[in-house]
């Protein structure tokens, strides 16, 4: 790897690496989810936290406006997969 390589600082509208995920809905090929549509990456610390369900909320409550623009929801975080299912079965609670 490069030091230009390790440098890099993702702009707006640059394009994202490619990369493979397990997500609470399955496995996931970032390059294959998004087929050339707009993705918005966003991250939140922790499960199970104020701010982040809220953040989460948000997103949800606003999906509609960002598919009417095209663009993928795809949030990121440290946390198991398991915390997030027992996390969205909380919320959903």
């Amino acid at each position: 790897m490069t030091t230009e390589q390790i440098n890099f600082i993702p702009r707006l509208g640059a394009i994202a690496p490619d990369f493979e995920a397990v997500t609470t809905t399955g496995r996931m090929n970032f390059g294959e989810f998004v087929k050339g549509k707009w993705a918005l990456l966003f991250s939140h610390p922790a499960d199970f936290t104020t701010v982040c369900t809220t953040e989460m909320s948000g997103f949800t409550k606003r999906k509609p406006d960002f598919s009417a623009l095209d663009t993928l929801l795809v949030g990121l975080s440290i946390d198991s997969i398991h915390s997030h299912l027992a996390w969205g079965n909380n919320i959903r609670e």
